[in-house]
């Protein structure tokens, strides 16, 4: 047959096109009339001059026409119809393939009149034999045929005209008129025909029996012989008619229209037949579908089980929802006699589409963990619907590049005409999510969007895919630790588990940002963790101290990056020398350290002191307490024996409102007597004098922007802009000779209007190691303590001076 096969069904001709052969193309239908001319059709002309396109069974598409349609040859009982077809890969029609199929159908005998109800047009066609219409033929409105009459007579100089009865008014309108206004005139030998589009202006839209009607009421004028004929050529469509009761079609159409009878008086049914794709169905054949045909007293009703033979299903998309809607396409042939026509054929074809049903998808996950695969079938599908792209990590792709991304994807096709789709893709594609879940178990995550398309109505629909398949092959990070002479130190292996991973120490996340913050060091290579940790950090825990060292812990936990949940503990404990908890100076000068230990959990190192209670710690961290005082202070006890000294003291912590220490920390500076001289002395005050002497010392100024004198201005920032009564943090050091036995004093300091020193005007910030008594902002002096960067803080001296300007009279000077 080609890719067009052709059947003759009675007074239709019906062209179906090879859906294999023209599917994915653009298609446009022209019909060829006896010249060789081709017409192109588009939706107005197709209604005009008796065609229809539609589709069938999903992509099947079928070309239907009049067998009086415009371009149709008659000849006795035979109809002929050339159709014309392209096809083209582009809208642009470019490269079309062009496609003739001819076809002559007999048909006959034909009746006085032949009513057709297509889905696009309503057709009317009557012997010319038929006699003129009497006076009062429409027996509501008798006036409408003899008020036609004057318009028969002004119309004898045209070939025809047609004459419309409406409510409110009538219309004529010449053949020329008719045609440009979208009605279909034609006259054959015998016949007469009037063809009306559903959108035509004089249609009028009438009730019976509680089912509406499209009924055009007109006259048709035709010369013949020297006389002027009039025909009644009124035809009547049902719009409506359809319910949907118990899973069941119901359609009703009533037998006698008003339109169609008038001027009639008696009635005889003559034939009722039905059928579907306009093949007439026996009665055996009905039953066997379970279809029932009624023919009753006022109406033909028809009754079709949804999802019965000589239907189908079709996908269809509601609100985004994947459903289906059943379609089946019916046709009604109703002849009846009368005493006024004779015998009239009425045949109606009524497309049915029943409401949108949602239809739940599955999805199915036949994963195969032998071979680490995961399979996904998701289905079932009707054959009109075809995936065409997915949603892969945020990312939209055709199936083809999906394809190329490690996806394997095809098509299920099953007996009852369905299908599913297959997805796969190896465990180890990048888009396959990788979780562990506990143990040795990971879950392995498959999420894509699906997306469909539905063919001919390229309507869109998505079906989320998410499948998750355990695997027993986790590998979880392991650790070896070790302590070298200041740090603790964990060496943690990567397992296959723990790529994204967080490490932290107690509350903290270890990162490259806050390595400065907490002195540690981190580094990661992909296949090794490395952190390492002061003995003297808030990162490490104390366990105990003893005179064979301090206990130190390190406990460090891998967390979940998204939900922050424990995964795995690692720690490492080691005993340091606590040597570097104390260091006795020469000079008498004791700095002693003191740890907060894991079962004094809530100790604060800011209230530890010395057994003078009034020696508190000079600097204080989350976890130590360093206190710097003289061996003759801070209730410090000596003994003495032949050959040393020995210094005892302790730092203790009590709770508030109890005088029992919870913590104790005893600590011993033992000095070695060199030489021992018996002196005699008696109690004297003298005056503190020092001894005057020559050196070199490097000293260093600089200015902060902050009171914690922690970010200095650098030499790019300067000059450096302030407002006035703004602060200005000034840092004396005293950089070399290093000895912990120099204090740095200030004597004077003054400020100069230029950058001599020994310019005029100058005021006094510091006299004597003292503010200026005649300031009216003083200066401001701040403790130094020891830290990380202040190992000496008898080398620092820092002041806070208030911005000021000098003045003469009210007028500020300016340099």
């Amino acid at each position: 047959t080609g890719p067009m096969s052709s059947e003759c069904l009675e007074n239709f001709l019906r062209i179906t096109l090879s859906a294999e052969y023209f599917e994915d193309k653009y298609l446009s239908f022209s019909a060829v009339d006896q010249s060789g001319l081709a017409w192109e059709l588009n939706e107005a002309l197709a209604s005009q001059c008796g065609y229809t396109v539609t589709y069938s069974n999903w992509s099947n598409i079928e070309f239907r026409a009049s067998a009086l349609s415009c371009h149709s040859h008659l000849e006795k009982d035979v109809f002929t119809v050339t159709i014309q077809v392209k096809a083209s890969l582009t809208p642009d029609m470019k490269n079309a393939a062009t496609h003739l199929k001819k076809t002559s159908c007999r048909y006959g005998p034909w009746r006085q009149r032949e009513l057709v109800c297509e889905t696009n047009y309503m057709e009317v066609s009557v012997r010319r034999d038929v006699p003129q219409t009497v006076k009062d033929f429409i027996q509501s409105e008798p006036k409408d045929w003899t008020l036609a009459f004057p318009e028969a007579k002004v119309g004898e100089a045209s070939i025809w005209q047609i004459v419309f009865h409406q409510p409110e008014e009538k219309r004529a309108l010449l053949v020329s008129d008719a045609w440009s206004a979208g009605y279909g005139l034609n006259t054959t030998d015998t016949r007469i025909l009037l063809r009306i589009p559903y959108t035509a202006a004089q249609i009028q839209l009438v009730k019976a029996q509680g089912i509406t009607f499209s009924v055009v009421r007109s006259s048709t004028f035709y010369k013949q012989q020297w006389m002027i004929l009039m025909v009644d050529t009124a035809v009547a469509c049902p719009v409506d008619g359809v319910d949907y009761t118990n899973k069941t079609i119901i359609w009703t159409v009533p037998k006698y229209i008003q339109a169609l009878s008038a001027g009639a008086t008696s009635f005889k049914d003559v034939l009722v037949e039905a059928g579907v794709d306009l093949h007439k169905l026996s009665a055996k054949e009905m039953a066997s579908r379970k279809y029932t045909l009624s023919n009753d007293l006022d109406a033909i009703t028809m009754k079709i089980p949804i999802g019965a033979e000589g239907g189908y299903y079709k996908t269809s998309v509601s609100s985004g929802q994947h459903g289906a809607k059943y379609s089946i396409s019916l046709f009604l042939e109703h002849q009846w006699e009368d005493n006024k026509w004779g015998l009239t054929k009425h045949t109606i074809i009524k497309e049915i589409e029943t409401p949108f049903e949602q239809v739940e998808l599955a999805v199915t996950n036949n994963s195969n963990l032998s071979v680490r695969l995961m399979n996904v079938t998701v289905g079932t599908f009707l054959l009109d619907v075809e995936l065409v792209n997915l949603t892969i990590e945020g990312a939209t792709v055709t199936v083809p590049e999906a394809v190329q991304r490690g996806y394997l994807i095809y098509e299920t096709r099953y007996a009852n005409e369905s299908k599913a789709y297959v997805i796969q893709a190896p465990f180890d594609a990048p888009s396959i999510k990788k979780e562990y879940v506990r143990d040795d178990i990971r879950a392995y995550t498959l999420n894509v969007t699906l997306e469909f398309v539905i063919h001919p109505t390229s309507d869109i629909f998505t079906v989320p895919v998410i499948t998750v398949s355990t695997v027993k092959d986790a590998v979880l990070p392991s650790a070896r630790g070790f302590c070298d002479e200041n740090n603790l130190n964990l060496i943690i292996t990567h397992g296959n588990v723990d790529q994204n991973w967080l490490p932290f120490i107690s509350d903290r996340h270890l990162t490259p940002e806050a390595v400065q913050k907490y002195n540690y060091s981190l580094s990661d290579n992909g296949t090794h963790l490395a952190v390492s940790v002061p003995f003297l950090s808030s990162l490490t825990d104390y366990e105990d101290i003893h005179t064979s060292g301090v206990m130190a812990s390190l406990h460090l936990t891998l967390k979940d990056d998204i939900t922050f949940a424990t995964r795995k503990n690692f720690s490492i404990s080691c005993r340091f020398s606590p040597s570097e908890l104390i260091k006795c100076f020469p000079n008498g000068t004791v700095v002693i350290t003191a740890m907060k230990l894991v079962r004094v959990a809530d100790l604060d190192t800011s209230l530890l002191v010395l057994r003078d209670r009034q020696c508190k710690p000079s600097l204080v961290t989350e976890k130590t307490a360093t206190f710097k005082f003289n061996v003759n202070t801070c209730g410090t006890r000596r003994k003495f024996n032949s050959t040393s000294i020995t210094y005892e003291n302790d730092v203790l912590y009590f709770r508030p409102g109890n005088d029992t220490p919870v913590y104790q920390l005893k600590f011993v500076c033992l000095y070695t007597i060199k030489q021992t001289i018996d002196v005699h002395y008696k109690t004297k005050n003298p005056p503190s004098s020092t001894k005057p002497g020559f050196g070199s010392l490097d000293l260093s100024l600089k200015l902060f922007k902050e009171e914690s004198y922690s970010d200095p201005y650098q030499e790019l920032e300067y000059p450096v802009v302030k407002y006035l009564r703004e602060a200005l943090y000034f840092e004396v050091e005293l950089i070399h000779p290093a000895d912990p036995r120099l204090e740095l004093n200030l004597e004077d300091c003054w400020a100069t209007n230029s950058q001599s020193q020994n310019s005029i005007p100058r005021w006094p910030i510091l006299i004597n190691g003292c503010e200026n008594s005649d300031d009216s902002y003083r200066t401001v002096f701040h403790k130094v303590n020891y830290s990380h960067r202040v190992k000496f803080p008898q080398h620092l001296k820092r002041f806070e001076v208030t911005m000021f300007t000098f003045v003469q009279g009210t007028t500020p000077l300016q340099k």
